[in-house]
């Protein structure tokens, strides 16, 4: 509408304005005939002139207009067929539709130009607060503005309301009204305006009473999801439809521009709509309904994420899922490149769920999501993720009175802390792993914690100590028969005696490690256990073999998605080409590992630092 007065000037036959009232509060849009006859009264038609019938009406209309340069703007338009019969087909007429819905029938036949207006930019979103307040006053405290533009996402009719209140209470500091906007996140009651045309509860009412019956359920129910975004396959299980079902329905609130697919597949609500959905849905469902919801989604997150799991870590003793809820369907993954696409895509909406699994009291479904994630986040590095779901694992493993589960979850804690460096923490959650599984008579997870105690003795360069824990493990993985870990205790034995310069024999156990690993076909064993005699090889002095052994243990690491094993590769391959006189492909391969630590927010980092200072000291 802005732009419409701005280039008014370059219509000398005048401008046509109409409001269409397809989103009006009174709920009755304008008939296209009663739009065409106010348009020939505005252009001077006697009305006895006008004929009857309205395809005659809108005839005449176009007839007046074929010779005319004529702005005509359609405000507040419900759909294409509203706005047909308006068109006047005169080219020198330009006609501009504003509406909720993309009107995408236009683009189609008539050749219409779509313009998608988005959310304000920050910038913009500032601009538009100095001036409806006092310039001085938004300069003066520009991290409360920046707050203010936050809790508003951003919408331009929720920061015109919270400057209108800002401007009629001018003693009140914007620190203090972004206090109060945070304080009622999540509710519309903060901005309520005056009347219905500031009141932005009642202008989302617009565009939802026109949805249909299953689209108006569906957008109630995207107020339950927990992440910030959710694909088709997640909103089906949601709604309890088939995909085929959901995909009309999701074209329909997207149309309506209260959906966003902000990426093709995957959908994002504003926050301020995600407040106006579940209000709605506290008022329009039961709360069985929406505990069905909630549960159907998480069956269709935790069931495809198990699949994910098992294809990233194929040797993880496996738990057992209920069967999902009807209406939850699992997405359908089939290699480990599809899988970390799909765990990348979903990764901040299922810790989302963790937490959503435990307010609901779903406490299987916490510690089982939990489960599933462990691959992915070790992978990738995110270590803070891993020990924050882990922690709501254990917290759900006691509400269920699960020892097993709860010492599960304390190792998994323990790893995550070791691998930022906090190892206090990590040994007490591995004491307490222990403490638990001596009345459990499970070998296998014992031999799982002396693994990851012995990591911890490694980390503080404690060798004869690693070693120790690592033939402990060996013993009780001999016990329970779970070759896997057989493979990784006899590859942490290896580890220990090369660091202790009992090279021969840290390749004897490293070699039957990796026999075994390939026997079983475990990529990461493998690569991991190829890096322990590269270093072998490096501390012997075969420095080629030790840089074909890397090699081959980052072609791995870079399949499987495998992040700190990598930088830390690439950091020992440094080593092993500046011992073998390659300072230039020394400090490559030290570069390349510093920025995955840097981006890792790995302690690691600052070793490496050091190592090309010193690299670079010695070539001056």
């Amino acid at each position: 509408m802005h732009w419409a007065h701005r280039v008014a000037q370059r219509f000398p036959d005048g401008q046509l304005y109409v409001n269409l009232r397809g989103f009006d509060r009174a709920g009755a849009a304008m008939s296209p005939g009663a739009a065409v006859r106010g348009f020939l009264d505005a252009l001077g038609v006697p009305p006895q002139r006008i004929p009857v019938a309205p395809q005659a009406q809108v005839d005449l209309y176009r007839s007046v207009l074929a010779d005319r340069r004529v702005l005509v703007v359609l405000d507040n338009a419900r759909d294409s067929e509203q706005v047909r019969p308006l068109l006047p087909g005169a080219p020198d007429c330009l006609v501009l539709v504003t509406s909720r819905n993309r009107l995408s029938g236009l683009v189609a036949a008539e050749g219409a130009h779509p313009v998608m207006l988005d959310l304000l930019s920050s910038a913009e979103a500032r601009q538009l607060l100095a001036r409806r307040l006092w310039p001085a006053q938004v300069g003066a405290d520009p991290a409360a503005v920046d707050r203010i533009i936050e809790e508003c996402g951003r919408l331009p009719l929720a920061l015109a309301v919270v400057a209108a209140r800002a401007a009629t209470r001018p003693g009140l500091p914007l620190a203090a009204l972004a206090a109060e906007l945070r304080a009622a996140h999540g509710s519309l009651d903060a901005f309520t305006g005056e009347d219905a045309a500031t009141d932005v509860r009642t202008v989302f009412s617009w565009s939802y009473r026109v949805l249909s019956g299953r689209a108006a359920r569906l957008f109630r129910l995207l107020g339950l999801h927990p992440g910030p975004d959710l694909s088709a396959p997640a909103a089906a299980s949601l709604a309890g439809l088939a995909l085929p079902q959901v995909r009309p329905l999701l074209a329909e609130l997207t149309g309506a521009h209260l959906l966003t697919e902000h990426a093709p597949g995957r959908y994002t609500l504003h926050d301020l709509l995600r407040g106006y959905a579940t209000e709605l849905a506290g008022t329009h469902d039961a709360d069985d309904q929406r505990r069905e919801a909630v549960h159907r989604l998480l069956d269709h997150y935790l069931h495809t994420a198990y699949i994910a799991s098992t294809l990233l870590d194929a040797h993880r003793e496996p738990i057992t899922l209920r069967l999902p809820e009807p209406g939850s369907t699992s997405e359908i993954l089939v290699d480990q490149g599809q899988t970390m696409a799909w765990f990348e895509a979903e990764h901040r909406v299922l810790l989302a769920a963790v937490h959503e699994a435990a307010s609901y009291g779903f406490d299987g479904h916490t510690w089982q999501l939990a489960w599933t994630l462990v691959p992915f986040l070790r992978r990738q590095g995110h270590w803070r993720d891993w020990a924050a779901t882990q922690t709501a694992a254990l917290a759900a493993a006691q509400r269920l009175a699960d020892p097993a589960r709860q010492a599960h979850a304390h190792r998994a804690i323990g790893l995550a802390y070791r691998s930022v460096g906090r190892y206090d923490d990590a040994l007490a959650h591995f004491r307490a792993a222990l403490d638990i599984l001596a009345g459990l008579n499970n070998p296998t997870a014992e031999g799982n914690i002396h693994l990851a105690y012995g990591g911890v003795f490694e980390s503080h360069c404690d060798y004869g100590q690693a070693l120790e824990h690592a033939n402990r493990a060996i013993e009780l993985f001999q016990t329970s028969g779970h070759r896997a870990g057989m493979a990784r205790a006899l590859n942490n034995a290896g580890w220990c005696h090369a660091n202790l310069s009992n090279h021969r024999t840290a390749l004897a156990f490293c070699r039957r490690a990796l026999a075994l690993l390939r026997e079983i076909d475990d990529g990461m064993g493998e690569a991991d256990t190829l890096g322990s005699i590269g270093y072998i090889h490096g501390r012997l002095g075969d420095y080629p073999q030790a840089i074909d052994c890397y090699q081959t243990a980052l072609t791995i690491f870079r399949r499987i998605g495998e992040r700190h094993h990598e930088a830390d590769t690439l950091g020992r391959l440094g080593d092993v080409r500046l011992a073998a006189g390659e300072p230039d492909a020394a400090s490559d391969a030290w570069l390349q590992a510093l920025a995955m630590l840097d981006e890792l927010d790995h302690p690691d980092a600052d070793q490496l630092r050091a190592k090309l200072r010193q690299l670079q000291q010695c070539s001056q």
